[in-house]
This record gives structure tokens, C-alpha cells and sequence, in this order.
């Protein structure tokens, strides 16, 4: 499925583990830039909006590498922006149970492969920033994305791949070393 920014109620059916391809505005976001949204107010109109969790590489005016960032870094600073109407996170890693509760109903958090800066680019320029004055990897860049092809991570329905992993990863390893799961957190 394509999805095109703003995005809508067509979120809501996605199910963790389906992939997508996004097309439309998106908007990077690291830490400082959460901050600052919870400060003075998102420059951008949130509705249906999708933040990104990156911190780019500029040069020229034009994107040279734009990875994704370890999205759990935002957990405590993301709730503001899905209760404004941010349907979408873009990031790498997942995150906490917070935010997929927050999430349920509302929209999903969508996986990008972390390790392809290069590839997330070239689907993608450059079209304006905000808060140039937090420096290049903080600001909030004001991206054109092209068919960026992503998995999603976390549903509106509560489906959280990143957490069925990391509990077969735990049963796999406690088996392995024939380790009580009842007598280890």
C-alpha cells in the first residue's frame, strides 16, 4: 500500500509487520525539536502529519544521508504530538508501551531499516526547515518523501513487532541456557 501524506483513517488498518511505501511531507524530529514543539507549538499542521525521527546530513541545500534515529530516545516527549493528530512515526528501533497505547486508534509507528541513510535520501529532498538555530540534526526539516518503503512496527490495535521479538528472542534464549522464566525478570 501507498500511503500519501496527510495521512488519514486508512492507517488505522494497518496491521504490524505490513509493508508500506510512503509518499508526501514528512518532518524530522529528534529530541531538541520535541522539546521545543512542546514549547512553542508545532510549526507545522499536525493533522495527519508524520514525523520522522532523523537527524540528517545536509549539504548544499539538498539531503545527503537521512537515517532513521533510535526512536525510544522520543518516548516521553511524543504523546503532545499524537494527541494534535500526528498519525505516523518513522524511526528505527520501536518504542515503549507508552507510546503504543497512545498510538492505539489513533495512527501507527513505521520502521525504517536503521544502517540505510543513503537509500532513505534518495527517496527524498529537501523543501524547508524549522528551528535552524538547533543545528543540523535537530532542526525540523520539511521533507518531500517518494514511495520510502517501510514496515509497519507498531498498529493502532496494539501490535508491536518489536515486541513479540524481543519475547521470542528472551523464550529462545532462556531455552536455550535452560533458564527458569518464572525465576528471572
Amino acid at each position: 500500500m501507498n500511503l500519501r501524506t496527510p495521512l488519514g483513517a486508512e492507517v488505522l488498518d494497518l496491521r504490524a509487520g505490513d509493508t508500506v511505501t510512503l509518499s508526501g511531507t514528512i518532518y524530522t524530529a529528534r529530541d531538541e525539536a520535541h522539546l521545543r514543539m512542546m514549547e512553542e507549538g508545532i510549526p507545522f499542521d499536525p493533522e495527519g502529519a508524520v514525523v520522522y525521527h532523523c537527524g540528517p546530513v545536509v549539504q548544499d541545500g539538498r539531503l545527503v544521508v537521512a537515517g532513521p534515529t533510535t526512536s525510544a530516545r522520543m518516548n516521553r516527549l511524543t504523546g503532545f504530538l499524537i494527541d494534535a493528530g500526528v498519525r505516523a512515526l518513522v524511526g528505527k528501533g520501536g518504542m515503549g508501551p507508552e507510546v503504543v497505547e497512545q498510538l492505539r486508534g489513533r495512527g501507527v509507528y513505521l520502521a525504517l531499516t536503521g544502517g540505510c541513510a543513503a537509500l532513505a535520501a534518495a527517496r527524498m529532498r529537501l523543501s524547508g526547515v524549522y528551528f535552524e538555530d538547533l543545528g543540523m540534526a535537530e532542526a525540523v526539516w520539511i521533507i518531500e518523501a517518494d514511495h520510502l518503503p517501510l514496515t509497519v512496527g507498531i498498529d493502532a490495535h496494539g501490535g508491536d513487532l518489536f515486541r513479540a521479538v524481543r519475547e521470542k528472542a528472551k523464550t529462545q534464549f532462556h531455552q536455550r541456557f535452560n533458564i527458569n522464566q518464572d525465576t528471572v525478570s
